[in-house]
This record gives structure tokens, C-alpha cells and sequence, in this order.
């Protein structure tokens, strides 16, 4: 075989291992591209805080320990009356506000009263209350109202 016929195989092996690689990285870039135009579903906030005006008296009160999130055994018994309350309304939509008394820090207060009223929340949910049916207020506090229990609640309306 001649030098010439040696540079021309290795011509096409260039050739053709040039027109792999940019064939690889325009297969990435045209994925990467229809990867971006695809429409995504919106992801809805979990806990979302709706200006949703309370309208009559809560349904229910849950209650506290200081500085803690956790539902009682004995607060798991609102999960069954709100699903009764909502079911007989249709179209209704459960309420929740979160209290917090003004004592300690307003930030971490507000942060707890929103954990306490996501812990209410997840129960719902888990209980058989559609996601979409279940709204927040922005964390009240309770200055000069009452108890200090009453600074560690969360009430529950369905309106």
C-alpha cells in the first residue's frame, strides 16, 4: 500500500469519527432544547397564606403545647367533623388560621403558628380532604386577647 492510500483511510476515519461526535452533540443540544419547550405543570404552593376573610365561628379549635407542632391523639377527632362539615357544603373550602401569642420573637412565632397550622392541615389531607380545598391565613397573633392557650391555636373553618 502507498503513503497516499494511508492518508486517505485515515482522512475518512477522521471523517467519519468528526461527523459522530457532532452528530452526539447536536443529538444533546436538540434534547436539551425540546427538553426546555415542553410545558411543565404548575406546582401549587402546599401552604399557600389566601387574604380569605374568616366567616363565622370556627368549627373547631385545636390547641397547643408551648413551642411545639404536633397534633394530640385526642385533636385527630377534627378530622372527622371537618370532612361531615365540608361534605354538607358543597363547593366549601376548610379555613385555617394560625395564632401565636406576642411573646418571644414575632418571626419564630409566626414560623410556629404556620408548622402549627400545617400539621392541622396534613391531618385533613390525610383524612380524605381534597389538597385544593384547604387554604391559610397569615399567622395572627393575639395580642391582648385572652389565654396564653388561646396564643397556641389554630381554628378551623369550613366557609
Amino acid at each position: 500500500m502507498s503513503d497516499n492510500d494511508d492518508n486517505e483511510t485515515q482522512g475518512v476515519v477522521f471523517g467519519v469519527l468528526a461527523g459522530v461526535i457532532f452528530g452526539i452533540i447536536a443529538l444533546v443540544a436538540g434534547l436539551g432544547m425540546w427538553k426546555a419547550s415542553q410545558p411543565t405543570a404548575p406546582v401549587a404552593p402546599v401552604a399557600a397564606e389566601a387574604e380569605i376573610a374568616p366567616v363565622g365561628e370556627a368549627l373547631a379549635k385545636v390547641y397547643f403545647a408551648v413551642g411545639k407542632a404536633e397534633l394530640d391523639e385526642a385533636d385527630k377527632g377534627i378530622v372527622a367533623q371537618t370532612v361531615e362539615a365540608l361534605a354538607a357544603k358543597e363547593g366549601g373550602i376548610v379555613l385555617l388560621s394560625g395564632f401565636h401569642d406576642p411573646s418571644g420573637d414575632p418571626a419564630r412565632n409566626a414560623e410556629l403558628a404556620k408548622q402549627r397550622a400545617m400539621a392541622v392541615h396534613d391531618a385533613l389531607v390525610a383524612g380524605g380532604v381534597a389538597v385544593e380545598r384547604v387554604k391559610f391565613r397569615k399567622p395572627e397573633s393575639t395580642i391582648g386577647e385572652g389565654s396564653p392557650e388561646e396564643g397556641r391555636r389554630v381554628e378551623i373553618r369550613v366557609q
